[in-house]
């Protein structure tokens, strides 16, 4: 029987992950406060006079940034703030809502050069995932430690940016459930797709480097450069580590 291991969620698309000690899914959103931020660069589409979801382009994000994949995050719901640290940049504690400025000033160091540089911190009452669809992303343990051992290095789990990672199933089992819904704690999701995987994979959420190639690996062992796949939300409820997840 498939367990969660662990739940993850990322304040600010591309801009460090949190683990969470339990959460509650709501019906077709995505987890609470997953990708809530986004950062704009100079050639962004994004439209603060009229906010809505855009695809990644328009953001900074670790594909063009690799140093962005070792930032961790603590955000803390009651007061607001969110907490982000970096090895090479130390840590920052800031108001996203007042304090925008503080982190862009923070995080520039490590940025593109124009027109690429950090030019605002935005939101668009949604996360801001991958998937237009809002969406929670299902992650396994398992296929994440064969494609390790097919490259001969272990991979971390970090690099696939995941909120739900699932214990005690076969590797690539996931992909077998497109289409089909999942009781997962007390919430009830239907897998929808697959995820396509981009070059922020290739770095190390240790050291921000690139060091792995891990998208000729998935390419090598399943034909695809996809790892991981979307779900919504059909009914929610709380979810955590342990929980049973199984086929409705």
């Amino acid at each position: 029987m498939a367990t969660i291991a662990h739940l993850y969620r990322h304040p600010i698309k591309a801009h460090g992950r949190e683990e969470l000690a339990s959460v509650l899914l709501s019906e077709a959103e995505c987890l609470p406060f997953d990708r809530h931020w986004a950062v704009t660069h100079g050639m962004s589409k994004f439209d603060s006079g009229a906010p809505a979801w855009m695809p990644c382009v328009n953001f900074e994000r670790g594909a063009r940034t690799p140093a962005l994949m070792a930032i961790t995050a603590r955000f803390d719901e009651a007061t607001g703030r969110l907490a982000l640290d970096h090895p090479d940049l130390g840590p920052i504690d800031f108001d996203p809502v007042t304090e925008a400025e503080r982190f862009l000033d923070w995080v520039r160091p490590i940025s593109p050069e124009p027109p690429m540089q950090p030019v605002a911190l935005v939101s668009a009452g949604r996360g801001m995932t991958d998937s237009q669809l809002p969406t929670v992303s299902l992650k396994n343990l398992a296929s994440n430690a064969a494609l390790s051992a097919h490259m001969g290095t272990d991979l971390s789990i970090h690099r696939w940016r995941g909120n739900v990672w699932l214990d005690d199933l076969p590797a690539w089992e996931e992909v077998s459930w497109i289409g089909r819904d999942l009781r997962i704690g007390a919430a009830r999701l239907r897998v929808v797709d697959r995820i396509g995987r981009c070059k922020a994979t290739t770095a190390n959420p240790a050291t921000g480097k690139v060091d792995a190639d891990t998208l000729k690996g998935l390419r090598e062992l399943v034909g695809v450069q996809d790892f991981g796949v979307y779900a919504v939300v059909l009914e929610g409820g709380t979810v955590g580590p342990g929980d049973r997840v199984e086929l409705a």
